[in-house]
């Protein structure tokens, strides 16, 4: 009888259907800059121009170029690096200064995408249940996701949660902390906010780090939202991705790949350019590692549509190659990347979105480009690996 009672009890708590995301929302920072003359911005707005060799210029304008960026959106402009030249330097004492602007403004910029979820959803606000937050910028008790409960007036018993500090792959860990809050709480809908500021790491050049230049020329700003929930209501609430399975896994001997240190100059890079070899050598077994034991692993990864991180064009390069993907299947992560950089947490849910838009656009008949399944994919420090099975809704 007591079994019985306990199951009935843990049934009735629990969603019938699996997790859905059922509306998308992105913002940037008004600040537009020109990657193609990124470079000569970038030295002059650090005050950097004469005290950096000729040759050094040249080579952070090749990286710039490399990337495949046409712009990127950042909330610190030219006048803000004037009035706070210590953020320009390469090692001056700054984290008191980013630490103010980031734990006020990357909630806002947060709370702009998820109002934007929120009139897509088309629910009233009183019927979140969760809140998760996740961000690398702006680190403070109470928290942004207390923050963004004021910002937004939602319910004061909305369960919070917080991903901080995981970088580029924590797009993914959300989304599958979202898809378990969802399918085991019956009725939950979940609010998920990731908004990035690159001022906690924006800085001068250093001729000696040129992580450093790499990471200047790639990262920009941006916050994206989505609602997640199980048993959509019919009629009211439009599915647009059903999520099946997820997986995080660690990438065997690759812990000093990609390192980030909050110091007193702010976040610092210590990149290496083994980063998208080591992710491209291990993309299969990840993907094989998730859908092999549903049954699910197709003999041409082609009949998929693919929703991976932008984290940087040889990463996409190489794990396409990898995948023996056609080319078209990693555009509209390119795209994403080609017109906001990578915006850490947020990126992913940028390409989503994007993808569902395409879809509609071309008259597609399922938010995957017309493919039914798909795969989400995030990388980052760790390696770290996320892998989510989508299928896609019909449009």
């Amino acid at each position: 009888m007591a079994n019985s009672v306990v199951d009935a009890i843990r049934k009735a708590q629990r969603a019938t259907g699996p997790a859905t995301i059922m509306a998308i929302g992105v913002a940037n920072p008004p600040n537009a800059v020109d990657q193609s003359t990124y470079a000569d911005y970038y030295f002059r707005v650090t005050n950097s121009e004469d005290a950096v060799k000729p040759e050094f210029k040249e080579k952070f304008n090749r990286i710039c170029n490399a990337t495949m960026i046409k712009k990127r959106y950042f909330f610190h402009d030219e006048e803000f690096l004037k009035n706070n030249p210590n953020l320009s330097h390469f090692t001056a004492a700054s984290l008191n200064t980013r630490q103010d602007i980031s734990i006020v403004e990357a909630p806002k910029l947060g709370a702009e995408a998820a109002e934007k979820a929120i009139k897509e959803w088309g629910q009233p606000k009183s019927k979140i249940t969760h809140l998760i937050y996740c961000s690398c910028a702006g680190i403070d008790m109470p928290g942004a996701d207390f923050r963004l409960v004021r910002l937004l007036g939602l319910p004061l018993s909305v369960g919070r949660h917080c991903v901080s500090m995981q970088g580029c792959f924590a797009g993914g860990t959300a989304l599958r902390l979202a898809k378990d809050l969802a399918e085991n709480n019956k009725g939950a809908r979940v609010l998920l906010v990731c908004s990035e500021l690159s001022v906690i790491f924006c800085r001068g050049p250093d001729e000696a780090h040129v992580d450093n230049a790499v990471g200047q020329a790639l990262f920009g700003d941006g916050a994206a939202a989505v609602i997640v929930g199980s048993d959509p209501i019919a009629d009211v609430e439009k599915p647009i991705f059903e999520m099946l399975a997820a997986r995080q896994t660690i990438l065997p001997d690759s812990g000093d790949v990609i390192q980030l240190h909050l110091r007193e100059e702010g976040l610092t890079f210590n990149l290496s350019k083994e980063n998208p070899d080591i992710i491209a050598n291990h993309i299969e077994e990840c993907v094989s590692d998730l859908l092999a034991p549903i049954g699910m692993l197709p003999e041409d990864l082609n009949s998929m549509f693919w929703v991976p991180h932008p984290g940087g064009r040889a990463i996409l390069d190489k794990a396409e190659d990898k995948l023996k993907l056609e080319p078209s299947k990693f555009l509209t992560s390119r795209h994403v990347l080609a017109e906001y950089g990578n915006m850490v947490s947020a990126c992913v849910f940028f390409v989503l979105d994007e993808m569902r838009r395409r879809s509609v656009d071309g008259g597609r008949k399922t938010t995957g480009e017309g493919l039914e399944w798909g795969m989400l994919l995030t990388f980052g420090p760790g390696i770290t690996v996320e892998s989510m099975l989508l299928h896609s809704v019909a449009i």
